[in-house]
C-alpha cells in the first residue's frame, strides 16, 4: 500500500514522497529540512531520491540526504547535480526494492535540456515540464522541443496523476482565462482549485485528463488554441509547435 504526500518546501515547491509505511522515496527534494522532519515524524527510512533536472530548488537536498540516509540518488546525466549515484536517460527504468517501485524514465527536455520525468504506479513525476494548468518556462529548450516532450506525456493514460514540482495552479488558471475564458472545464477547475487553496490543500496531483481539457499548454493541437496562435502570430496555419510557442510567449509576456 503506497501513500503519496505533497510536502511543501520553499515558497511554492513540492517534494513528492511515496512511502509504504516503512520506506520512502522522495522526488526533487530541494530543501532537505522539511523532508527529514517528515521522515523522522513518521519513522520512515529514505531509500531513494529521484531528480528531474539540475535546478537548485530540486537538487539542493541531495548531499545532506545521501550523507544521512545513504540513499540512492537517481538523476539525469549532468555534472551540476550533486551526489548522484545512478545517472539516467530517456528509456531507462528505475527499480527500487523498498518500497517496491518501478518507474519508466522519459526524456522531457524543454524547461532544461537535461529534464526527465518518471512514470509508474499511475503517477507522473514531471518536475517543471507540466504544471497545474501550465508548463515550465523554456530556459534552455525551444518550443518544438517542449511540444515534443508534452506529446510524449499526452500519450500516457488519462487517469495518470500529474505530480509537478510547484504550486502555480491558480496563477496559471488566471492566465488561461485570458485566452480560453469560455472553457467550462476551466471555469469548473478554477472553482474547485480555489476552494482547495482556501482550505490549505494543494491543487495537486491533478490528472492528465483534467490537464488535457483545461491546460492551454497541452492543447496546442486543438482548434481553439490554433485560432489563438493565428491571432497572436498574425499569420495562418501555424504548426502545433508554433501554436505551443505562441501560448508560451503570451504567458511570458503576461508574467511581465
Amino acid at each position: 500500500m503506497l501513500t503519496l504526500i505533497a510536502l511543501p518546501a520553499f515558497e511554492d515547491n513540492y517534494i513528492w514522497v511515496l512511502h509504504d509505511g516503512h520506506h520512502a522515496v522522495a522526488v526533487d527534494p530541494g530543501d532537505p529540512v522539511p523532508l527529514m522532519a517528515f521522515l523522522n515524524t513518521h519513522q520512515l527510512s529514505l531509500t531513494a531520491v529521484l531528480i528531474t533536472h539540475h535546478h537548485r530548488d530540486h537538487t539542493g537536498g541531495n548531499t545532506a540526504l545521501r550523507q544521512r540516509y545513504n540513499c540512492a540518488i537517481y538523476a539525469p546525466l549532468n555534472p551540476r547535480i550533486p551526489s548522484v549515484t545512478h545517472t539516467l536517460h530517456g528509456g531507462d527504468s528505475v527499480e527500487i526494492a523498498e518500497p517496491a517501485l518501478r518507474f519508466t524514465v522519459l526524456a522531457t527536455p524543454g524547461h532544461t535540456l537535461d529534464h526527465i520525468s518518471y512514470v509508474g504506479h499511475g503517477y507522473l513525476f514531471c518536475g517543471d515540464t507540466i504544471f497545474g494548468c501550465g508548463c515550465g518556462k523554456l530556459f534552455e529548450g525551444n518550443p518544438a522541443m517542449m511540444a515534443a516532450s508534452l506529446d510524449t506525456l499526452l500519450s500516457l493514460p488519462d487517469a495518470t496523476r500529474v505530480c509537478c514540482a510547484h504550486e502555480y495552479t491558480l496563477s496559471n488558471i488566471d492566465f488561461a482565462k485570458t485566452i480560453d475564458g469560455d472553457n467550462p472545464a476551466l471555469q469548473a477547475r478554477e472553482r474547485a482549485d480555489r476552494d482547495l487553496r482556501a482550505h490549505g490543500h494543494p491543487t495537486l496531483p491533478s490528472t492528465l485528463a483534467l490537464e488535457k481539457v483545461t491546460n492551454p499548454f497541452l492543447r496546442f493541437h486543438d482548434q481553439v488554441m490554433t485560432a489563438f496562435a493565428v491571432r497572436y502570430l498574425s499569420r495562418p496555419h501555424p504548426s502545433p509547435a508554433e501554436v505551443f510557442g505562441a501560448i508560451r510567449a503570451a504567458k511570458d509576456e503576461w508574467d511581465g
